[in-house]
């Protein structure tokens, strides 16, 4: 049997939360020696707001160069050719146009610090076609045209007069001998 000792005693077992926190002890300790040191160059990164536009639309860049930041950085792409990123509180910064008869499609944004140090993100081009005019809903009772919406209002008044003259007729007492 187990936890018998030989006086004919118990040997406590180990409990489940003891054996937990060696578990965590033991992972903690292989993630640690694992870690690998901090690279230069981790701060790198180019984002562009939205990531998606129409052909024609502005788009804003933001970037950071690792520590870099107060020199002008240099963006590329076939979606808007060339732009310059200027400091801006701690960031760099800038707009670019997409143009209008740009193709869909996914477009490579690539970063270039003066530093050396580069980032790459994708801007998403669409090209949705945009309606020339309203949808077609129907007839609408004063979208034919001038004199429709009056024809409609006679029509209403000569209704409710005929309700009206209707309810008077019913209503009336009728006197005489069958009543």
């Amino acid at each position: 049997m187990r936890g018998l000792r030989p006086d004919g005693g118990v040997f406590p077992a180990p409990s489940t939360i003891i054996r937990l926190l060696w578990a965590f002890a033991l992972i903690a300790a292989f993630v640690l020696v694992g870690a690998a040191p901090a690279r230069a160059g981790e701060n790198t990164f180019v984002e562009v707001t939205p990531n998606s536009v129409q052909a024609g639309s502005r788009i804003h860049i933001r970037a950071g160069c690792d520590n870099d930041n107060n020199r002008e950085a240099e963006v590329t792409s076939d979606a808007f050719n060339r732009v310059f990123l200027r400091p801006d509180n701690g960031f760099l910064t800038g707009s670019a146009t997409v143009p209008s008869d740009r193709a869909p499609g996914d477009y490579p944004v690539n970063l270039r610090c003066k530093n050396g140090n580069t980032a790459t993100t994708t801007l998403t081009v669409l090209n949705m076609a945009q309606p020339s005019k309203g949808p077609a809903t129907g007839g609408g009772g004063t979208a034919m045209g001038r004199g429709t919406g009056s024809l409609l209002l006679i029509g209403g008044v000569a209704a409710v007069a005929a309700a009206v003259a209707l309810g008077m007729a019913g209503s009336r007492r009728r006197t005489g001998p069958g009543s």
